[in-house]
């Protein structure tokens, strides 16, 4: 376990090495905060205009699509192409590693990096949610404690993660001290988040944070992109291992996953159609713009993320196998 865990520790840190990465987290960050924008603009609405769920716009916009198309070949392109390119997959296959260990660390980093590129956006939840004083009764000397509450939430969703990923770092290099700072700083948010995030009761004196729009299509619309992002991260770590050229890499990952995105650009069909049907199961957009932007979990779409992420992963695996035997 040791050695994937230092694995995992040297290719998360090779990502914020690269400047690619940034590259990639400022132009997603900067869309997404144009697409939040935008949400509100279609929150504010009056009259018939506007939006049924919170997050319509955030992944049914075209431009979120075609920036998201790009992102998983960007992450992956560099995992084995540029371990082969530099002669560095020689030594990695001989160190006492097994196979399935060096595709799950590298797997398990770029997923990582994957989160990370997510985890700013979660500072949109409160306010998409419309997380806020709804009761009548309120008693205004309490406002500044709701206020330090409010603030509290949006720094719990960047803390916990950070925190997690420092342990996870400073354990593998036997920082004990770090470690277990870490750790106790991972409870303490913990703690207290719970406080904050936990539904709150009213009282005819005092009023708590409630949520005043359905934050379940919310849930799900993560769970989705989680799902969907493991998807195409396990398709372009498999091209990765089978070419030595950076680019390649990503320009091969990239029309793999222009299969799965294609259909959202097509013109309205029949939808009581056969054709329709396939193009729906296998067009990801369309998920979440039916599905789980909606607040629905279709267990077919699970199926199909599920299914291609292992059979992705299992040749990957066979791939680098394939290279002990030559």
């Amino acid at each position: 376990m040791r050695p994937t865990l230092s694995l995992i520790r040297r290719e998360l840190s090779a990502f914020f090495y690269s400047p690619i990465a940034y590259v990639v987290l400022f132009v997603f960050l900067g869309v997404m905060g144009y697409l939040f924008y935008l949400t509100l603009e279609q929150l504010t609405e009056t009259g018939p205009r506007g939006i049924a769920y919170s997050m319509e716009v955030m992944v049914g916009n075209t431009a979120f699509w075609l920036v998201y198309l790009f992102i998983p070949p960007l992450i992956t392109m560099r995992l084995f192409a540029e371990e082969r390119s530099s002669g560095t997959l020689e030594m990695l296959m001989t160190a006492p590693i097994r196979d399935w260990q060096v595709v799950f660390a590298k797997y398990v980093a770029c997923f990582g990096f994957y989160t990370v590129l997510w985890l700013p956006t979660l500072v949109y939840m409160p306010i998409l949610a419309d997380w806020g004083l709804h009761d009548e009764k309120i008693n205004f000397e309490f406002i500044p404690a709701m206020a330090a509450y409010f603030a509290l939430a949006i720094f719990f969703a960047l803390a916990i993660p950070a925190c997690l990923l420092l342990a996870l770092v400073r354990l593998v290099q036997l920082r004990i001290l770090a470690s277990m700072i870490s750790l106790v700083m991972l409870c303490i948010f913990g703690a207290l988040g719970a406080i904050v995030f936990l539904p709150i009761v009213t009282t005819n004196h005092w009023t708590l944070i409630q949520c005043g729009i359905d934050p379940w299509p919310i849930a799900t619309t993560y769970l989705g992109l989680a799902l969907a992002g493991a998807m195409f991260l396990s398709i372009g770590l498999f091209v990765s291992s089978l070419v030595t050229n950076q680019m390649i890499a990503a320009i091969i990952s990239l029309f793999i996953g222009v299969i799965f995105i294609a259909g959202h650009f097509l013109p309205e069909m029949d939808t009581s159609s056969l054709l329709y049907q396939i193009i729906f199961y296998a067009t990801v957009p369309l998920h979440f713009e039916r599905n789980w932007s909606r607040g629905l979990i279709d267990t077919r779409q699970l199926v199909l993320y599920g299914t291609v992420t292992l059979f992705c992963l299992f040749l990957t695996v066979r791939s680098v196998e394939s290279r002990r035997w030559r």
